[in-house]
């Protein structure tokens, strides 16, 4: 599966911000899907995951509260709804997809990986 993510910006603390990541190939539906970001300077972390159904998510405690993610299996995309937000989000962020019905935390547990796009956030 091909992923393209898109949606990454300019933006100042506080504002919101909406990430898409659009898959092609494979059935998209099969695949429990992932946020992870990577700061400047530092190790790409988890933001978000999401099970093939929408069912199951998880967040990091970063996070929790001001992203929201979801899907649209018949748009093939999976999207990070991010309010709220703060310099220290700035990061390039990658959407990953995992050939399991549950979601993962960790990277290495993803198969295809997203291009990243890169958000900023000004303060």
């Amino acid at each position: 599966v091909q992923l393209q993510a898109s949606g990454g910006g300019l933006v100042q603390a506080g504002d919101s911000l909406r990430l898409s990541c659009a898959a092609s190939g494979r059935t998209f539906s099969s695949f429990a899907m992932g946020w992870f970001r990577q700061a400047p300077g530092k190790d790409r972390e988890f933001v978000a995951a999401i099970s093939w159904t929408g069912s199951i998510k998880y967040y990091a405690d970063s996070v929790k509260g001001r992203f929201t993610i979801s899907r649209d299996n018949a748009k093939k995309t999976v999207y990070l709804q991010m309010n709220s937000l703060k310099s220290e989000d700035t990061a390039v962020y990658y959407c990953a997809a995992d050939e399991a019905t549950v979601p993962k935390k960790v990277e290495l547990e993803y198969d295809y990986w997203g291009q990243g796009t890169l958000v900023t956030v000004s303060s």
